[in-house]
């Protein structure tokens, strides 16, 4: 990932965005596009350069379409964000990284959304 390299050495807190489109997610591959993702953004990082990045769960399908994941769906998207950085980075990593969900969140949803434990 080289904008997400170039951006650390510049001291500045990347967020990098994962996340599946609609078919992906009907097709129940929300998990394996993840891992896909995951996978090819950070294959090469050392746990110094993970420390300082931003996770950002972002459906495709939610992004300006109105349409949010349920609480459960960004759930569990979380968690398999936070266990694949456990096995790759150590379980202290995966303890502290920051997980955010960006798919059409407004101020009637924000709520029960923050509630979900990741």
């Amino acid at each position: 990932m080289k904008k997400t390299r170039a951006a650390l050495k510049q001291a500045l807190a990347p967020i990098v965005c994962v996340g599946e489109m609609l078919a992906e997610r009907e097709s129940n591959k929300t998990m394996q596009i993840l891992e896909e993702q995951l996978t090819g953004a950070f294959s090469s990082f050392s746990q110094e350069e993970a420390s300082k990045v931003v996770l950002a769960y972002e459906p495709v399908w939610a992004i300006g379409t109105g349409k949010v994941a349920t609480p459960q769906q960004a759930q569990d998207a979380h968690a398999f964000i936070r266990g694949w950085w456990k096995k790759k980075f150590g379980e202290d990593l995966a303890k502290t990284v920051r997980i955010q969900y960006g798919g059409s969140v407004k101020a009637d949803n924000i709520g029960i959304l923050m509630r979900e434990e990741d």
